[in-house]
């Protein structure tokens, strides 16, 4: 299928984990209504709108690029960042001016947004019809009808279950090269800082053979690199215990043994040597020398690991509820470099002015980056999320200006950092997946090596999904550049 999603730059740099922003495009098919979808925040709410788009398509909707000839609106929202939501908002006052002038027009709120904020929405400022959770996507055709007769519709009811593993998505934010494949929903983590545990719910992992059948159909229809997904992929467990009695309901083999995230990467490894494996988020907690040792084992497994720190001092860490500390996370740093080289990427997430945080503790954080070597960083000051852990226990009390400015000298630093890695890269041979062309020019295509760093080559008798073999020959500190040496080499 075509893609169904373009890329939107409204947002600035340091936001962009949290708020990037996607819609959709033009699908049609011939089906009667329409349905616009605007996905906010992380790779988990653009899967969920590949779900969401899966179940409006098959009961009669074909997707539309403008809002205005849409007969429902969805916005998927975040609510990481305290900028995500301000953006939904000033979506919504210009949705439901679109909807005085076509008073038919449903228009819906999903996601963890809609979770966190569900009476507020509806009653009070009365600006969504409809107010669905990230569990409830399955009842979007009863809540349609709900709203198009006039009552206000809404289900946020978290699921213990639901996994949403038999609906084969739309895959509205994919290139035709790589797709996303969920493999777990929720999070048992309570980050002090995070809304997550509260808007999606508790952790539960979806059946290991719905995952690998996926990545077979992916690969049949001409992908080439899946990103396993959940908020933390590494405490993905398959029980036996917990699971086989759904299994032996539809007739179908059970398991004997647990699956853990280590097995079930080698599964997916093992679909195809020619489909890259990646996967997305890791919890220092949780990332086992198995795992490590799978990714070693497998060429098409990327040596790239999102490892996110948040602060680089114990006493934040402890704060923040993260379950470890400083010497601990240089300890697994250390095994991934012990056990993956030098070259595997990693990178980070980074949170300053987290409350009480002092000077001293925010030079911990610029320290581990010196230390560890981030590839590249997401980077954010700290933004109180209502209903938060933090936010019930601890003052917000490090002034925005200061905050401001360590966010600043982080993402300095993380500048110099990247630079300094990629200069190691020249020089070297890597094989890198072509996603398409340049955004900056039509003489250059674009793609990504295996630690996840984008590489520019000049435009040759190439296409989008092949492989090459390429000589870095420059860098800047987001961007390498290179010559190609070899097309569709024999190994990953």
């Amino acid at each position: 299928m075509e893609n169904l999603i373009k890329d939107i730059d409204i947002l600035p740099a340091e936001e962009a984990l949290a708020c990037d922003f996607k819609t959709t495009v033009d699908e049609q098919t011939g089906k009667a209504k329409k349905l616009y979808i605007e996905s906010y925040g992380c790779a988990m709410n653009f899967s969920d709108s590949e779900i969401v788009a899966s179940i409006m398509k098959e009961n009669g909707f074909d997707t539309t690029s403008d809002f205005h000839e849409a007969d429902v609106i969805f916005l998927n929202t975040c609510s990481i960042r305290e900028k995500a939501e301000l953006t939904v908002r000033k979506r919504l006052t210009v949705f439901n001016k679109a909807k005085k002038k076509r008073p038919e027009m449903t228009i819906g709120v999903l996601g963890c947004m809609a979770e966190r904020l569900k009476e507020k929405l509806l009653e009070e400022e009365k600006v969504v019809d409809m107010v669905v959770g990230p569990d409830a996507y399955r009842d979007l055709p009863n809540l349609i009808n709900t709203a198009e007769e006039g009552q206000k519709a809404v289900n946020t009811f978290l699921s213990r279950e639901e996994t949403y593993a038999n609906i084969a998505p739309v895959r509205l934010n994919s290139n035709g090269v790589s797709a996303f494949i969920s493999i777990m929903r929720g999070c048992d983590n309570m980050c002090s800082f995070c809304v997550v545990p509260f808007t999606r719910g508790r952790e539960r992992s979806r059946d290991p053979f719905s995952i690998v059948k996926e990545a077979q159909e992916l690969v049949d229809l001409g992908y080439k690199e899946v990103t396993l997904l959940g908020q933390n992929v590494d405490s993905y467990k398959w029980s036996p215990e917990e699971n086989n009695k759904a299994r032996l309901d539809r007739n179908e083999d059970v398991v004997s043994e647990v699956t853990t995230f280590a097995h079930l990467l080698e599964m997916v490894a093992q679909v195809s040597p020619l489909l890259r494996v990646r996967f997305s988020t890791s919890h220092p907690k949780d990332i086992t020398d198995e795992v490590l040792y799978t990714i070693k084992k497998y060429d098409n497994i990327c040596k790239y690991i999102h490892l996110p720190v948040q602060s680089g001092n114990s006493r934040v860490l402890e704060l923040m509820n993260r379950t470890y500390d400083r010497a601990w996370y240089l300890d697994r740093v250390a095994k991934i470099r012990e056990v993956l080289g030098e070259e595997c990427g990693i990178s980070s997430d980074m949170i300053t002015g987290f409350c009480t945080e002092t000077e001293e503790e925010h030079l911990d954080t610029l320290s581990i980056m010196d230390i560890v070597k981030y590839d590249f960083s997401y980077m954010f000051y700290y933004s109180e999320r209502p209903g938060t852990l933090a936010a019930k226990k601890f003052e917000d009390d490090i002034p925005l200006e200061i905050k401001k400015r360590r966010l600043a000298e982080v993402i300095t630093k993380q500048s110099e950092i990247s630079f300094e890695r990629n200069k190691l890269d020249i020089g070297k041979e890597q094989v890198i997946l072509l996603e398409g062309t340049s955004k900056k020019s039509q003489e250059e295509l674009k793609g990504r090596n295996s630690a996840n760093k984008m590489v520019i080559v000049p435009t040759g008798n190439y296409k989008k999904g092949d492989y090459l073999k390429v000589k870095i020959t420059n860098c800047t500190p987001a961007t390498l550049f290179g010559e190609v040496l070899e097309i569709n080499p024999a190994t990953l």
